[in-house]
C-alpha cells in the first residue's frame, strides 16, 4: 500500500477548517484560501465554533441520555479539543470510538486521536466517505455492529456534491447499523446568509481544492434522516440544537443540525 501524499500547495478542506478554529496544522494554501473565506463571509469562524460546540452537545445527549458507547466518526478533520472520544469518555470511559478521515494530514496525526481511556477503545481508519463498504469492514475491528453504534457525519456530506451519492452513501452506511443506533449530522446551507455564502463555496470551489463543496437546502438535509425517529428538537440551525445557554446564542450561521434514531 503506498504511502498518501500531502501536497502542501492545494487546499484541504480538514487543514483550512484547522486554520480557520485556530490550530497550527495547516499551510500557508489553505491559510490563504481561509482568509478569503473569512473576507467573504466573516460567520465562517463562527460557524467552526459553532460546529465543534454541536458535537459537543450531540456526543454528550448520545452517551448521557441515550446511552450509546460506541461511535463511527466519519470525516473527523484534525485532532482539536474536545475531539469525540474525548467528550464521551468523560461519561463513560469505557466508550469505543473510530475515527475515519482521508487527508493524509490527519493520518500523520492520528496519534493525537488515538488516546483512549484504557477502559475504552479508539482506532483510526484512513478511508475515504465515499468508499462506505470499506469503512464498515475496518470498523468491525473495533465496534460490535449487534450494538448501537452513532454515526458521525460532521460537515462532510457537503463535500459530495451530487445530491443521490451522498443520500446513497448515508443510507448505506445506516443500513449497515443496528436497531436503536443513531446518525448524528450537521451540514452546510444558505438560507442564513445567501448570496454571501454562495460565493464563498464558488470561491473555495474555483481555488485548486481536492474538495469540491456544495451548500444543500434545509429539505435536501433532511433527506439524510429518512427512515429515522427525530430527537428533539427536530433538524434545527446548529446553534438552536439543544443550546447550552439558549439566552447566550448569537446569530444564526449557514449550518443545520439534527439527530436521528435508528428505530
Amino acid at each position: 500500500m503506498n504511502k498518501p501524499s500531502i501536497n502542501p500547495d492545494v487546499p484541504h478542506s480538514a487543514r483550512v477548517w484547522n486554520y480557520i478554529l485556530g490550530g497550527k496544522d495547516n499551510y500557508p494554501a489553505d491559510q490563504e484560501a481561509g482568509d478569503q473565506a473569512m473576507q467573504m463571509l466573516p460567520e465562517v469562524a463562527r460557524l467552526a465554533r459553532e460546529s465543534r460546540q454541536y458535537l459537543n452537545r450531540a456526543v454528550s445527549y448520545l452517551v448521557e441520555e441515550a446511552g450509546v458507547r460506541q461511535f463511527l466518526d466519519v470525516g473527523t478533520g484534525l485532532p482539536t479539543v474536545d475531539n469525540t472520544h474525548e467528550v464521551a469518555q468523560r461519561s463513560a470511559p469505557e466508550a469505543r470510538i473510530v475515527y475515519v478521515d482521508h487527508d493524509p494530514l490527519v493520518l500523520a496525526h492520528a496519534r493525537a486521536l488515538l488516546t483512549s481511556h484504557p477502559a475504552g477503545a479508539c482506532d483510526y481508519i484512513h478511508a475515504d466517505l465515499r468508499d462506505p463498504d470499506t469503512i464498515l469492514k475496518q470498523a468491525g475491528r473495533t465496534l460490535d455492529f449487534t450494538e448501537p453504534i452513532a454515526l458521525m457525519l460532521m460537515g462532510v456530506t457537503e463535500f459530495i456534491p451530487d445530491d443521490q451519492q451522498a443520500f446513497g452513501i448515508v443510507d448505506r452506511l445506516v443500513a449497515a447499523l443496528p436497531s436503536g443506533s443513531y446518525l448524528a449530522l450537521y451540514a452546510t446551507t444558505n438560507v442564513v446568509h445567501g448570496e454571501r455564502t454562495d460565493r464563498a463555496i464558488e470561491m473555495w470551489n474555483q481555488a485548486e481544492s481536492t474538495a469540491p463543496m456544495t451548500a444543500r437546502s434545509v429539505e435536501q438535509i433532511a433527506m439524510f434522516f429518512r427512515g429515522l425517529e427525530p430527537v428533539d428538537p427536530g433538524l434545527v440551525e446548529i446553534t438552536q440544537w439543544r443550546p447550552v445557554h439558549s439566552a447566550l446564542t448569537g446569530d444564526p450561521v449557514d449550518g443545520y443540525a439534527g439527530i436521528g434514531r435508528k428505530p
